[in-house]
């Protein structure tokens, strides 16, 4: 299982460098949310899913999952759903009133 996500999260981190490497800004925007799911999912990898009880104080010896990665995660998930949210609301008002998502263009370069 966990060889299974490490190779899922190396296709989202590729798939997410090409998009953040085109021109599109909606691409780039939507190439670092992928980016962001990969680390969840890598961080939820190294966590570990062989545990079988809960975290509770008091049993010695039992396997239990670490509750701290899927705590990190969470928090994540929330910072990078705020973050990409602000980006498409900031392309979306860029491309009204410029006309043009391209980033060549937003940054002045036309014949590139």
């Amino acid at each position: 299982m966990e060889t299974l996500m490490i190779i899922l999260s190396g296709v989202l981190v590729t798939v997410a460098t090409y998009l953040i490497l085109s021109r599109n800004a909606v691409r780039i925007i939507l190439g670092t949310a992928l980016l962001t799911h990969a680390s969840h999912i890598l961080l939820m990898t190294m966590g570990g899913f062989g545990g079988t009880n809960v975290p509770i104080t008091g049993e010695n010896g039992a396997d239990y999952v670490d509750a701290l990665p899927q705590a990190l995660i969470l928090t994540s998930i929330v910072i990078s759903f705020g973050v990409t949210a602000f980006f498409l609301v900031l392309s979306y008002r860029t491309y009204k009133e410029l006309g043009s998502d391209d980033m060549y263009i937003l940054r002045g370069r036309r014949n590139e």
